[in-house]
C-alpha cells in the first residue's frame, strides 16, 4: 500500500492547492463519493479493460456519483482516468482529508458505539473528547454492538476505549495473573 499512498501524494496535494480556492467542503463531499464509486471492484474492473475508453470509463463513474460535479472535481477524475491511476483514486481523497483537516486544525475521529447515538449525544461525546483530545473533532459513528455497552473512540492513532467488553476484557487479564 506503500505505492499507493506515494502515488496518490501528488494528487491529493494538488487537489487541496486547487480546492481551498473554493469551498473545501463542497470539495469533500464530491471527492468523498468518488473515492466510493472508484473503490467498487466493477469500476476497477471497467478501467482496466481496454476495450473501454476514458471518456466512457468517465461517464461511467461521473454518473455513479448521482451530482453535479464541479468543474475542478470533472478535471481531476478525468486526469485520474487518463492517467491510468483510478486505483489510487480513494488514497488521493484521504490524504485530500488529512490536508484539508491538517491546515483546519481538526482531526478525524471514528466513534464505535454499541447502541445509535442521537445528534444530542454526539454533541456531548464530541465536546467531552475534544476536551480530551485538545483539539476540533470530525466525529464519525460506527455502530459496534459487539462492544456491549459503552464507547471505543479513535482519533489517528490514539484509542480511548471505555466499551464494557475492554473492561471484561481487563477484568480477565486481572484473575488470570
Amino acid at each position: 500500500m506503500a505505492e499507493l499512498a506515494t502515488i496518490a501524494r501528488p494528487y491529493a496535494e494538488a487537489l487541496y492547492q486547487v480546492a481551498r480556492q473554493g469551498n473545501l467542503a463542497d470539495w469533500g463531499r464530491q471527492l468523498q463519493v468518488l473515492a466510493e464509486v472508484a473503490a467498487h471492484e466493477v469500476v476497477r474492473q471497467l478501467a482496466g479493460n481496454p476495450k473501454v475508453t476514458s471518456e466512457q470509463v468517465y461517464e461511467v463513474v461521473a454518473s455513479a456519483a448521482q451530482t453535479e460535479l464541479l468543474p475542478g472535481v470533472q478535471n481531476f477524475l478525468r486526469t485520474v482516468i487518463d492517467n491510468g491511476r483510478l486505483t489510487v483514486l480513494p488514497q488521493a481523497v484521504e490524504q485530500f482529508h488529512a490536508l484539508v483537516n491538517a491546515a483546519t486544525g481538526v482531526s478525524d475521529a471514528v466513534i464505535h458505539s454499541a447502541y445509535p447515538i442521537d445528534a444530542q449525544q454526539l454533541a456531548e461525546v464530541v465536546s467531552a473528547l475534544e476536551q480530551r483530545f485538545g483539539r476540533k473533532l470530525s466525529a464519525t459513528v460506527v455502530e459496534a454492538p459487539e462492544l456491549i455497552g459503552g464507547v471505543r473512540v479513535v482519533v489517528g492513532d490514539e484509542v480511548l476505549d471505555t466499551s464494557v467488553k475492554a473492561r471484561l476484557e481487563r477484568m480477565k487479564v486481572a484473575l488470570g495473573a
